[in-house]
C-alpha cells in the first residue's frame, strides 16, 4: 500500500502530480490525504507520529514513511517508471537530479524567506529586509527557470512532462503570493499555462482547489 499526504498548493503538489501521471500511464491507484497545513495538521500527535520534521509531503509506504521531496519522487519514479517522471537515461537523469536538486534547495528555501521572514529575523525592520531581498532573489530564480522553459520544449526536460514542471509551476504561483506579476514572466507564464493544461496537472490542481491566480495588484 502507498499513500501520499500532501498540503494543499504546498510543495507536495510535486508527488501529487506524480500519483496522477502515475495512476495514467498504468491503472495503479494511490491513496492521497489532505494535511491542512493551515490548521496544523501536520502539528498533530498523529502525523508526527509518521513524520516527526511536521512537514509534507509524506510517502508511507507498507506502513513505512518516506519525507523529503526529493527522495519521494525518486522512489515514485523508480517503483513507476512507466509514468516517465524522470530520465531512465543516466546521464539525462543526473542533469534531471541537478535541476530538481537546485529547485529544492535553493529555489524553494528563497521563497521561505518571503512567506515566512520571522523565521529568519527578529525586528519587524528586519524581517521586511529579509522579505524584500527574498523577492528579488526569488525573481532571479523564476527568470532563470524562463530562461530553461524557452530553450527546452515542450517541457522542462524535452517532449514528457516531469516532477521538475510540477515544482516549476509551483514557483509561479508562489511568486503571485509573493507580489511577483506572472505576467512580467511571458514565456514562463505560457509555459506553465501548458503544464497545467496536462490531464495529471489539471487532476492535482483540482483535488488541491487551486489555480494559476494568485496574483494581486496592489
Amino acid at each position: 500500500m502507498i499513500k501520499l499526504y500532501y498540503g494543499p498548493g504546498a510543495c507536495s503538489f510535486v508527488p501529487h502530480v506524480g500519483i496522477e501521471a502515475i495512476k495514467a500511464a498504468t491503472g495503479e491507484e494511490i491513496e492521497s490525504q489532505t494535511v491542512k497545513l493551515h490548521k496544523g495538521e501536520q502539528h498533530t500527535p498523529e502525523y508526527l507520529a509518521l513524520n516527526q520534521l511536521g512537514q509534507v509531503p509524506l510517502l508511507v509506504v507498507d506502513g513505512k514513511p518516506l519525507n523529503q521531496i526529493v527522495a519521494i519522487c525518486d522512489y515514485l519514479d523508480r517503483r513507476f517508471p512507466q509514468a516517465g517522471l524522470l530520465p531512465s537515461d543516466s546521464w539525462q537523469r543526473a542533469q534531471a537530479m541537478s535541476l530538481f536538486a537546485w529547485m529544492n534547495n535553493t529555489v524553494h528555501p528563497t521563497f521561505t524567506h518571503i512567506f515566512r521572514p520571522a523565521k529568519f529575523a527578529a525586528s519587524e525592520a528586519a524581517q521586511a529586509d529579509v522579505r524584500n531581498t527574498a523577492v528579488a532573489a526569488f525573481r532571479e530564480c523564476l527568470e532563470r527557470i524562463q530562461t530553461l522553459a524557452q530553450q527546452a520544449g515542450p517541457f522542462l526536460l524535452g517532449d514528457r512532462l516531469s516532477f521538475v514542471d510540477a515544482y516549476a509551476l509551483t514557483f509561479l504561483r508562489w511568486g503571485g503570493l509573493g507580489g511577483i506579476d506572472p505576467a512580467s514572466l511571458p514565456a514562463y507564464q505560457t509555459y506553465v499555462a501548458r503544464v497545467a493544461a496536462q490531464p495529471p496537472v489539471a487532476a492535482a490542481m483540482a483535488r488541491e482547489g487551486i489555480d494559476l491566480a494568485t496574483y494581486k495588484p496592489k
